[in-house]
């Protein structure tokens, strides 16, 4: 059977973004470094830290990404399903459909929300996994215009999104201070547009508070760190890292979601 000329051409233009992205991805997430500078008052505020392996996305999403690229619309379909995410991506789709930004979780309203990107969201995403009193994350897009934004077209840079950490945590266990150190602890605040390998606008790191209170300690954090650096031995720098108000929260796919604990 002899396929159409025109057919051929609608297939390669359909799996030309998922191509790109598979290889960007290949490419940046190839060393996870992005475990850059350490914050502590009279320490050195970089300090690169070591991770133990290489990621690339399992082999069947990027299977199931290109069937669903082909057959469903392109890279950029919107037919995301959230409700099929794990808890709490599920919770912060419905929200983000209904263009609402969450303060506390719905489904248990003691626990508080923080969001926070710092590079490469899987690796930022395990280190607040491993905090103790946060019991949920989940991986995403913010800042940005598009709604319902997929991977490819937020990896393509037109979308405005940074890759981000939505983190529920109990304020009764750990304090949103805390939380400030986890990110200040792992992210160089003074790169602009990226961390370790991985660059460009999607990457670019921010503390994004959701009420007047984490505004308030995020900003008196961040005085602290811009007069560190801005005394530094080696000239002064400046905090490139954004703090801003939180916006509507896209979960990213389903495959990205706990990824490195998977």
């Amino acid at each position: 059977m002899k396929l159409p000329p025109w057919l051929i051409s609608i297939f390669v233009i359909s799996i030309l973004p998922s191509v790109a992205a598979y290889l960007s991805q290949r490419a940046t997430h190839r060393s996870l470094s992005n475990f850059g500078s350490r914050f502590a008052a009279g320490a050195n505020l970089t300090r690169t830290l070591p991770f133990r392996r290489h990621y690339l996305p399992p082999p069947q999403a990027i299977a199931m990404s290109f069937l669903s690229n082909f057959f469903g619309g392109g890279a950029y379909s919107s037919a995301i399903d959230y409700e099929s995410f794990p808890y709490p991506a599920c919770e912060l789709g419905s929200a983000a459909l209904e263009g609402r930004v969450l303060s506390s979780a719905g489904r248990n309203p003691r626990l508080s929300v923080a969001t926070f990107a710092g590079g490469c969201f899987w690796g930022l995403e395990l280190a607040y996994q491993r905090v103790p009193g946060v019991l949920y994350t989940a991986v995403g897009y913010t800042q940005g215009d598009m709604e319902r934004p997929s991977y490819s077209a937020v990896c393509a840079g037109g979308t405005g999104h940074t890759e981000a950490v939505a983190v529920f945590y109990d304020p009764s266990a750990v304090e949103y201070g805390t939380l400030l150190d986890v990110f200040l602890d792992r992210v160089d605040v003074t790169t602009v547009n990226g961390q370790g390998n991985d660059f460009g606008t999607q990457y670019r790191t921010g503390v994004y508070t959701h009420n007047a209170d984490q505004m308030k300690m995020a900003r008196a954090r961040f005085e602290e760190v811009a007069e560190i650096i801005g005394a530094g031995p080696r000239g002064p720098k400046t905090v490139a890292t954004e703090l801003l108000e939180a916006k509507v929260f896209w979960p990213a796919e389903k495959y990205h979601q706990q990824y490195l604990e998977k």
